[in-house]
């Protein structure tokens, strides 16, 4: 493996690299397009506060990250007020009315295509009813604020950077496929835009201004929903302007579990997340990783992937939407994560078959709630006590690549996030069973993990990511690196990185890593692949003086900012 030196990157340099600390009356913002960056920021100068600023990023990233995100997707909303209270806020799509268990099977057998590409793609969009909800309780200024600066955007243009050039590109033979998409995102010879061409989205930047002026309704009950039940049922979908009225973001109970005396605030269900995050922790806390990490870097690192390979064999049969499926609460108990732990031995690989069986498994559940993926994060905070993490996601890349004509936006494929059959992997390689199988009205598993970790009540850092199942090892890498081993955080998110989903059973390793870790692991008995990115992450932590740091992924372009009131 080849070896990436990030020896340059420590301490007052790694700040300058990769971060921006804040001073009294500020707000930090880190996302992965600085255009975005920089719409949070003139947000909170405007008189907002981080949640405006955070909205106003991923409303700005719908625009200029197209592939990752948008109004067409969903997202995890998690929030650290001032005042102390913690607020979560469920926008992930729902099946429409008319799904089935079986809906993508024909002849017996899953047929992949039909979740993840065109019209039987797409769950109901839930990203805008958790950006309004999020601003009507905790912003300080009005959704239409927030939408017109990128609608503007939308409509000016902007130039394409290297990412998103080349998703464009590996994606232009399928979005051709679709008139609206090959309208909204390509040339008008069908070719792809290439990096540094500018992209004008008309029909999108008509579609903000038209809920700026009208409201969330205009979208869920009104222009926006007609026109995509009209094509959805000319064109073989099964989502209604009716399913789309129906859609309601959801107010969750925050998944709260400590580590090594750190508060750790997650997100339940339908986020696997928020559970697995805590899980792996709690089997961590058995052991001295910095003492082991000093002692034996592989030793360490095999540790860590044992843990992994035991919570995601527990996820791929016990989770799934908690309004629908008996999720047991005991997953994140720490004398069950004592028992995994038990189950971990240095130098040796443990053979895990399938889950565990965590205390009272059919009858202390997650709660079931009622209303009042690819992938992008977006991380907020601000001098006032406002901390918030979003990670928003339409799926793979350009989700269904479904542009319905006349609106410019991309549509999700999250039905493929539903287990399609149970032992059948989805686009990402995750196996579901029965919790997870598609139902009217249930919201798909997600991997999303925005998280806010707290010292005495008070937050010290929130992270998130993006990249599928990567991001709940992501989450656990940095939380390991920060509070485990004392790396400054943004040299935390630019370590290499590793990766166990349970299945396939193989520890992926970023090719920057050490080629002695991967031998290392080898030796012990682990298959080993290597890869070149194990995802994005966003984070902000509290440097040394007590100011605010931002740190984004130097994987990606991205950028971090601040931001002082007028």
């Amino acid at each position: 493996m080849k070896r990436l030196c990030f020896c340059g990157l420590v301490g007052v340099s790694l700040w300058a690299s990769f971060g921006l600390p804040a001073a009294a009356g500020e707000c930090v913002v880190a996302s992965v397009q600085p255009l975005a960056t920089d719409a949070g920021l003139e947000a909170y100068r405007r008189g907002g506060n981080a949640i405006d600023a955070a909205v106003a990023t991923a409303l700005t990233l719908g625009v200029v990250d197209t592939p990752n995100s948008g109004i067409g997707g969903g997202c995890f909303i998690l929030i650290r007020r001032a005042n102390g209270a913690i607020a979560a806020i469920d926008g992930r799509e729902m099946a429409p009315a008319a799904a089935t268990r079986d809906m993508f099977l024909r002849d017996g057998k899953a047929v992949p295509q039909l979740s993840q590409t065109g019209p039987l793609a797409s769950g109901v969009p839930g990203a805008l009813a958790a950006y309004s909800k999020a601003i009507n309780e905790h912003g300080a200024l009005t959704l239409p604020e927030l939408l017109r600066p990128a609608a503007d955007i939308a409509e000016q243009g902007f130039a394409l950077d290297r990412v998103y050039a080349r998703r464009l590109a590996s994606t232009a033979e399928v979005l051709r496929r679709f008139e609206g998409s090959a309208a909204a995102l390509l040339k008008p010879d069908g070719s792809p835009y290439a990096e540094g061409e500018t992209l004008k989205q008309p029909n999108l930047a008509r579609t903000y201004r038209a809920i700026a002026e009208h409201g969330p309704e205009w979208f869920y009950d009104g222009p926006f929903s007609k026109r995509v039940g009209a094509w959805m049922a000319a064109n073989g979908g099964v989502i209604t302007t009716d399913d789309f009225a129906s859609y309601r973001a959801v107010a969750r109970e925050p998944v709260r579990s400590t580590y090594r005396g750190w508060d750790v605030v997650g997100f339940p269900p339908p986020s696997s997340g928020g559970i697995h995050v805590a899980q792996i922790l709690n089997m961590l806390e058995s052991f001295d990783l910095a003492t082991e990490k000093q002692r034996d870097p592989v030793g360490a690192t095999h540790l860590i992937v044992e843990a992994m390979k035991l919570a995601f064999a527990d996820r791929a049969y016990w989770l799934g939407d908690a309004d629908f499926a008996e999720v047991p609460a005991g997953l994140v108990d720490q004398v069950y994560a004592d028992e995994l732990a038990g189950e971990i031995e240095r130098g040796s690989v443990a053979v895990v078959d399938g889950h565990g069986d965590p205390p009272d498994a059919a009858t202390r559940l997650f709660n079931r709630q009622t209303a009042e993926r690819h992938t992008t994060h977006i991380a907020a905070a601000d001098t006032e006590g406002n901390w918030v993490a979003i990670t928003a996601t339409v799926n793979t890349s350009f989700g269904s690549k479904v542009v319905v004509p006349g609106t410019g936006v991309v549509l999700n494929n999250e039905m493929d996030d539903f287990s399609a059959q149970p032992g059948v992997p989805n686009a990402f390689g995750l196996l579901g069973a029965e919790n997870n199988s598609v139902k009217a009205g249930k919201r798909p598993l997600s991997s999303m993990s925005p998280t806010i970790v707290l010292k005495g009540g008070e937050p010290v850092m929130t992270l998130g990511a993006a990249g599928g199942p990567k991001i709940i090892t992501q989450v656990v890498l940095g939380l390991v690196r920060t509070l485990d081993y004392g790396m400054p955080l943004g040299e935390a998110v630019a370590a290499p990185r590793f990766h166990h989903q349970w299945r396939p059973d193989v520890v992926m390793i970023e090719e920057a890593a050490p080629a002695s870790l991967g031998t290392g692991l080898s030796r012990i008995g682990h298959e080993v692949s290597s890869g070149r990115s194990a995802g994005v992450t966003q984070a902000i932590g509290l440097d040394p003086s007590g100011g605010l740091i931002g740190v984004h992924d130097p994987r990606v372009p991205g950028k971090v900012g601040r931001a002082q009131r007028d």
